[in-house]
């Protein structure tokens, strides 16, 4: 197609067209090239993405029109919290809120009883009632679709990139094949979606999704979420179903509210004993190195007196000038088969002894221990305290004074075959001792103990898949990658055949 010149005309006038647009919002994009516009094909997905466009345009105008007051009332309900972060601090949770907002917020809310169909939100029924005869049939059933289908967990199946995926809804159990071009392109199989299916006569689509992937390690929560609904309807004699989930959709998006906030914040760093992480130096005035060390030796369990003496320094009259040894205990409470922990280190130096600690319960544990054994003989001088935000943000700038010459290379060490072996085994053997450690997520049950039954199961696989992914990121936090299907033959999980070819 050609077209004229406009090269006397302004931007900001009249478009020659006739249209009685400016010319820079009608002819002007066009005049820049005379390439024809790229065609979409039509096909049953790009018609229903043209439809469900403008159904969501009007229905934005009705919100503006008649609503525009409501909004902040409406973030509140989603949230269901009174004094939600804003949603300016959040603009990626609109993906997910604004679909809510137009098909489903209502103020005045009530339960559909029995087989009663959802009747949709305020903005929805107030469009419906000045508009649905100009609907065609196609955006009558996307409405339908937005205003009846339960928002539920999806987890990615299979994915044809460019194409599509195959989600399972978790709560329900129902396999879907849906169409999703772009979309696909970032989809992995075993990550969790939050969001909504649309299933129409000729195509089934995401209708709303939420912002980000859910990892495969926060299904455990879901799997609960699904465990509460079925005991539900076990006293109904039947099975979880689409409909029960519209009923209870303010209960699994709870669940996704928990989610998102939780994967929001920075992760809590928690010491060997699972205490929050905070560093501890606490100095004390002492009568003696060689009598402090007396008293204080045997708090290195498993090592013995004339061994923590080989470190020793020593004064030319052959008084103990200094030593330093760790402070460690039998076992431990979260890893069974540890057979120690180390909960401290000790210096010892003339007349000052330095312990520290990264935790305020292993501060107060190690003053009762030297109050009990040295009692007068130490005097608490001062305690210094740094949390892991501080402790980076030291770390950082004294990177940046000394230049990343300094910088100890950890690969150099991992070259050497005998101590990668001894580290790769060391690493395997902790790992390995998860399956009879007592897991939180998991009730307070080991995975060994979790594996009985279907939902543990479950549970054990996705933390099993989220601390293999956690491993291939680059920030994976270690030099060794464990052999996660090790564990799974443990469990007697099935292996991955991924992780075989790596």
């Amino acid at each position: 197609m050609r077209f004229r010149s406009h090269e006397k005309t302004g931007r900001n006038d009249p478009c020659p067209c006739g249209s009685g647009k400016k010319y820079k919002h009608c002819c002007l994009p066009r005049s820049v090239s005379t390439l024809p516009a790229p065609v979409t094909p039509d096909t049953p997905w790009s018609r229903q993405r043209d439809a469900s466009d403008h159904l969501n345009a009007e229905l934005e105008r009705t919100l503006k029109r008649e609503f525009a007051d409501s909004v902040l009332d409406a973030w509140m309900d989603f949230n269901q919290d009174d004094d939600p972060v804003s949603l300016s601090e959040m603009p990626h949770e609109a993906s997910i809120f604004s679909p809510y907002l137009l098909f489903e917020w209502n103020p005045e809310k009530t339960l559909p009883r029995g087989k009663a169909k959802p009747q949709g939100g305020v903005i929805a029924q107030s469009y419906l009632k000045k508009a649905a005869d100009r609907l065609s049939p196609l955006e009558l059933s996307i409405l339908e679709q937005a205003i009846t289908r339960p928002v539920s967990f999806y987890e990615i199946v299979r994915v044809h990139p460019g194409r599509g995926a195959v989600l399972r809804d978790i709560l329900t159990g129902e396999e879907t094949e849906i169409e999703e071009h772009a979309g696909s392109e970032m989809m992995r199989p075993g990550d969790v979606l939050y969001g909504q299916l649309w299933i129409l006569p000729d195509v089934a689509t995401l209708g709303r999704l939420a912002p980000i992937p859910i990892p495969p390690d926060r299904k455990v929560d879901i799997i609960k979420l699904r465990a509460q609904l079925q005991r539900k309807m076990k006293g109904q004699n039947r099975e979880l179903t689409a409909a029960d989930l519209t009923r209870y959709s303010d209960a699994i998006r709870r669940v996704y509210l928990d989610i998102r906030d939780a994967l929001s914040k920075p992760p809590k760093l928690q010491n060997t004993d699972g205490e929050p992480f905070l560093s501890h130096k606490i100095h004390f005035r002492i009568q003696s190195a060689q009598s402090t060390f007396d008293a204080l030796a045997s708090l290195a369990y498993g090592v013995t007196r004339e061994e923590l003496l080989e470190e020793a320094e020593w004064n030319a009259d052959g008084s103990m000038l200094r030593i330093e040894f760790a402070w460690i205990k039998k076992g431990n409470k979260m890893h069974a088969s540890w057979e120690n922990t180390v909960l401290g280190h000790l210096k010892i130096s003339e007349k000052t002894l330095l312990v520290e600690v990264n935790s305020v319960n292993r501060a107060k544990q190690i003053r009762e221990e030297i109050a009990q054994r040295l009692g007068s003989q130490a005097t608490h001088v001062g305690t210094e305290t740094e949390s892991p935000e501080q402790m980076l943000k030291r770390v950082r700038q004294r990177k940046a004074l000394r230049g990343a010459e300094e910088k100890i290379d950890q690969d150099d060490l991992m070259r050497d075959p005998k101590v990668r072996r001894q580290i790769e085994a060391q690493v395997q053997k902790q790992v390995e001792g998860w399956i009879r450690t007592k897991i939180p997520a998991l009730g307070g049950r080991t995975p060994l103990q979790a594996v009985a039954d279907p939902d543990g199961r479950e549970m054990v696989e996705a933390l099993l898949e989220g601390w293999e992914r956690h491993y291939e990121e680059p920030h994976g936090g270690s030099l060794v990658r464990p052999d996660i299907n090790a564990l799974r033959r443990l469990l007697n999980l099935p292996v991955k055949m991924e992780s075989l070819k790596k």
